[in-house]
């Protein structure tokens, strides 16, 4: 067995795994290195040291950032004024940026031309309505509409033969189309 750990580690891709995950891996433990006993002392206290170490950084490091909270708190810096000057700070350097220039350049020239394309194309309607309105079925239908309306007012409308019943619009129409002739009696 010892044969066929030595051939494993002797291939050209394998690479040993160092710091804490050379613990937690699923390949084959590696054998210890043949060291002195005085070696595996020494390396045993400077791990001893480095942990040590590690531990007193961590308590700096949380001094400091109690000193910071401190330092902020009596400066009347919040939480909240952070995020709004880090909001601030970030809007800033984006519409500094390149890519947001180009794009709000685009987009006013879209708006640009979006708004002489309504505009042109109220024109043309507008022209079109008036063609509309100038045409000569258009003119026969206002004045069709006209007199209806003169018939129908109360103060200047005819009034039928009993005098008192007023006729109905769709008599009113009928005679805008066919005029009164000689035969024909109005109503």
């Amino acid at each position: 067995m010892e044969d066929a750990d030595k051939g494993f580690h002797k291939r050209p891709d394998y690479t040993p795994e160092l710091g804490e995950d050379a613990a937690t891996s699923g390949g084959p433990p590696s054998p210890l290195p043949t060291m002195t006993e005085e070696e595996h002392q020494e390396l045993q206290e400077e791990l001893a040291k480095v942990e040590e170490e590690i531990q007193t950084l961590s308590q700096v490091l949380a001094a400091k950032e109690r000193r910071v909270a401190d330092i902020k708190r009596t400066l009347g810096i919040t939480p909240l004024n952070e995020l709004k000057q880090n909001i601030t700070k970030t809007w800033q350097e984006v519409t500094t940026s390149t890519a947001y220039k180009k794009t709000s350049e685009t987009l006013s020239q879209a708006g640009l031309k979006a708004t002489a394309a309504f505009s042109n194309m109220g024109s043309a309607i507008s022209r079109k309505l008036e063609d509309v309105r100038n045409a000569p079925t258009f003119k026969s239908f206002e004045e069709r509409v006209e007199t209806l309306k003169i018939k129908i007012t109360p103060t200047g409308g005819p009034s039928n033969q009993d005098g008192d019943v007023p006729q109905t619009s769709d008599s009113l129409i009928h005679e805008a189309e066919d005029p009164p002739t000689q035969d024909r009696p109005t109503h």
